[in-house]
């Protein structure tokens, strides 16, 4: 995947059983940006909805969050790498 094919998907959202999705827009710290995106470049089982998905439902869970759709998401993620 090359640079402006990552900055255009970006935008989108992943979306693992829910059909429901919402749109998310956000400035990211140039590390934060390069970073990620190595990581998806290099991890081909990734892609950056997948990874923004399991970093928010991660932060979610270790917060609090008592939903049953975030926590399966986290599992998912955790036992599905």
């Amino acid at each position: 995947m090359d640079l402006s094919t990552f900055q255009k998907n970006i935008k989108n959202t992943y979306s693992y059983e829910s059909k429901a999705s919402v749109s998310l827009e956000t400035e990211l710290s140039e590390s934060l940006y390069q970073n990620m995106k190595d990581f998806v470049i290099k991890n081909p089982k990734w892609d950056q909805y997948q990874l923004i998905n399991s970093a928010i439902a991660t932060f979610l869970v270790q917060n609090g969050c008592g939903d049953s759709k975030v926590t399966e998401i986290y599992l998912n993620q955790l036992f599905n790498p």
